[in-house]
Parts: C-alpha cells; structure tokens; sequence
C-alpha cells in the first residue's frame, strides 16, 4: 500500500444520516486494487453505532456491516491489518461522499490527476467508415492524465443528424455523467456532458468521439488510433 494524507474534510452519508466527519482522511493506493486511491477514515471520527463486527477477512483485517436508519450494508467496511484504527467503506454501498462541499461521485479524485481544457485553433475532423461525422477549426482538446487527449466538438461542428442517442451513461469524477450516441451501427461512439462539474465546466455540451474508433485529422495529418481499455 502506498498512502498520503488527504487534508480535505470527507463526509460520508448513508441511511440517511452523517456517519464520517473527518479532517484526517488518508489516500492509498492499494497494491492490487485500481490506479485510483480508495480513502481509509479514522474509526474515532465514524457515528457510534454505525459499524458492526461481521468477522475477519482471509487476507487479514476485520469486516463490518454498515448500519443507519433503517439501512444495512453488509460487509460494506473493512478495517486492514496494515491500517489499524482506518476503516474504508464501500464506496458504492454509501449515499453520498462529499469532500469538503462538494459531492464527489465513483470514487476518490486522484491528487495526482489533473485534467486540462484547452481551446485552439487547429482543423480537427472525424470520419467513420468514411463518412466526416465532425469537422471543426474551433476545437477543445481536454488532457488528462493517463489518458489521450480528447477532443470536444460544438454540436454545430457535428452531423448530430447521424448520430442516434444511446441509454448509455458513464461517471468520472473529474468531469461528470456522460450520455452517448452511436453512430452507423458503431455503439456509444460518442458522448457529451451536458452537466460536467466545476472543473470541467468548459466541455459542457460539447460532444467527443473515441478517438480509438474513429479516423481523425489534426491540420491534415491523419492521427493514429491509441491503444486503451477503450479500444
């Protein structure tokens, strides 16, 4: 486990009630889990009566079941071996998580992650099967770490006549929920914020393409496909 301290005041509801109010939230990066840091709270700072002992885990630590209300979260909180006095919840199994104000969705914001929003001037155009499906020279190139660069598209800049809306939706923390359309008969191969949060705020209503299944040309020069968990 690799692990920092948050110094962001974490709040977590469940059952409809305040459970955690803690200044002293630590990130870590668990070895075998996600890229992301999960958070671990310090036990002094949870409800009294919320965590129930439900037994130990194989690979070490002590199990709990969440209680509140006239809600239940089964084996929803762990407290490690290695962390003796944190507990980490599950974080889906809760209402709500809010770090410092502000309600954060799907899972801690990584302190080491950073998304950037950049207008430009470059000619930026998408095709599928041949087709341009978008073409602009006033895009919006969103860099995020980890990830390649996006790029967002006014709608005016895209034949959203060929696009058909999808019942898809995704969450980031960093930028929002996303809806999706698909386009000739290729799934959710594009998406928009129509809501993104504070720091995103610059791609709202804005649509972007999977770069990894589309054709696409900065200033004219063909872009090749990345690789990613997208592809």
């Amino acid at each position: 486990m690799r692990s920092e301290p948050s110094h962001k005041r974490v709040r977590v509801f469940f059952g409809g009630r305040l459970i955690v109010d803690t200044v002293d939230a630590l990130y870590v990066w668990e070895g075998t889990g996600p890229p992301y840091p999960q958070y671990y709270l310090p036990l002094a700072d949870v409800a009294e009566g919320v965590l129930a002992p439900a037994g130990a885990r194989r690979d070490g630590g002590t199990v709990f079941t969440v209680r509140a209300g006239d809600r239940q979260g089964v084996d929803a909180a762990w407290e490690p071996d290695e962390l003796r006095g944190r507990v980490r919840f599950d974080w889906n199994a809760m209402d709500a998580w809010f770090e410092e104000d502000e309600e954060v969705f799907v899972h801690p914001r990584d302190p080491h992650a950073r998304v950037q929003i950049l207008p430009s001037s470059r000619h930026v155009t998408v095709a599928v099967d041949g087709a341009t499906v978008a073409d602009t020279r006033r895009p919006s190139f969103l860099y995020e770490t980890g990830l390649p660069r996006r790029t967002y598209f006014r709608k005016l800049d895209v034949r959203m006549d060929l696009l058909v809306p999808s019942d898809k939706t995704s969450m980031c923390p960093y930028k929002g929920t996303a809806r999706y359309w698909s386009v000739a008969g290729h799934p959710d191969l594009a998406w928009s914020y129509a809501a993104p949060v504070r720091e995103s705020a610059p791609i709202a209503g804005l649509v972007a393409f999977f770069d990894e299944k589309v054709d696409v040309t900065v200033d004219g020069v063909a872009q090749p496909r990345p690789q990613t968990p997208f592809s």
